[in-house]
């Protein structure tokens, strides 16, 4: 028989205080923008963007470190004094330090070691201790902290899925349809996200069927980068060749399916090879006057992509998708040409696919995709 545990006075007025700062936070950050992209060359296909990157942590892991730190609090598992721990290539991380300064609990994030400097310096700027490791002992390092700490591993992996409602209460879901309500065209055909843990696409597909004005025409398009181990499993594909996280597309892509991507959830898949994410990034950030990210590239293609097929057909429509995070992070990474050339990337054939766009809607290419079963 388990033995009850008593919650001391203490304790419940530091829960209290850690849920009112937390929910005070949603009310001071409001909404992020949806913009809605000009480009002629798609005719009445319409491509919308909700800029995630305005959060006060800079992504759209803004929401997900917020539902993370709620479920640890009112499961018990965090407390006044916890020291939280992650493992993040860069965002998750950044937005979780945020909140831990903000209840004033210590945190500590394990990186990979190729992580963008400006992701670590964002980190370290809300008061995150950093480990650097290789992407094969992240594991080990983790149990390390955990073990010497005493402290509370978050786990976005895990519960990314679960941790936040996807039913509403300012989920990304709730507040992208709230927007695109108000647009020529409410209901999406095609909502467009990466796979990075699993959680945007589990909490969006549920919101969809939950529903009914939006299951009757919106479907969900999930973008994997290359050697992820998502795409393969959804296809029921072999692999080709080793499965691991994108080192270039920072933060999408795994090399294990992780328990909060729910596939059922899921209409479409398209893999996508990373220097087209660069390529694109670059190319949007021109369009846009400002620098978006590698994943925020990545979810773009799929919906230029799915953009073209309707346009080619000619369909009018409309595409939702999300600006991840700012640019600004990767200004020593994808946007430095001769870190490019390092990681064995070729950006020319992608230059040239978005020449092509320009002038007749289309990318020329196509990228692989598979359709739920």
């Amino acid at each position: 028989m388990l033995e009850a545990t008593e919650i001391s006075g203490s304790q419940r007025a530091w829960v209290c205080h850690a849920i009112r700062e937390i929910e005070a936070d949603a009310t001071r950050s409001a909404d992020t923008h949806l913009l809605r992209l000009d480009l002629p060359m798609l005719g009445g296909v319409r491509i919308y963007l909700k800029d995630e990157s305005v959060h006060p942590s800079g992504s759209l892991k803004h929401r997900l470190a917020r539902s993370l730190l709620l479920y640890g609090i009112c499961n018990g598992w965090i407390n006044e004094g916890t020291t939280l721990i992650e493992a993040s290539s860069g965002s998750t991380a950044i937005s979780e330090a945020y909140f831990a300064r903000l209840l004033q609990l210590p945190f500590a994030a394990v990186v990979p070691n190729t992580t963008a400097p400006q992701k670590l310096a964002a980190i370290a700027h809300f008061g995150g201790q950093i480990h650097p490791v290789p992407a094969s002992d992240i594991a080990e390092a983790l149990a390390t902290i955990v073990r010497e700490t005493g402290g509370h591993y978050i786990d976005q992996f895990t519960y990314a899925e679960r941790a936040t409602d996807w039913r509403g209460n300012n989920n990304i879901a709730q507040s992208l349809f709230s927007q695109m309500a108000r647009e020529p065209q409410p209901e999406p055909d095609w909502v467009v996200v990466g796979a990075g843990t699993g959680g945007t696409s589990a909490t969006l597909g549920r919101f969809i069927r939950y529903q009914a004005r939006l299951a009757a025409r919106c479907r969900l398009c999930v973008v994997d980068p290359e050697h992820s181990a998502f795409f393969p499993a959804y296809a029921g594909r072999e692999p080709m060749g080793p499965l691991r996280a994108s080192q270039v597309v920072e933060g999408v892509g795994r090399p294990r399916v992780e328990r909060s991507f729910i596939p059922t959830v899921v209409d479409q898949m398209i893999r996508v090879p990373d220097a087209a994410s660069v390529a694109a990034a670059r190319w949007l950030s021109a369009r846009l006057g400002r620098r978006v990210g590698p994943s925020t590239g990545l979810n773009f293609l799929g919906c230029l992509q799915l953009a073209g097929e309707r346009h080619a057909a000619g369909q009018p429509g409309a595409i939702a998708s999300l600006i991840c995070d700012g640019g600004e992070r990767y200004g020593a990474t994808i946007f430095q040409d001769d870190w490019v050339r390092a990681q064995g990337l070729d950006l020319d054939p992608w230059t040239a696919a978005f020449e092509c766009f320009e002038r007749t809607g289309q990318l020329g290419v196509r990228f692989d995709a598979a359709q739920r079963p």
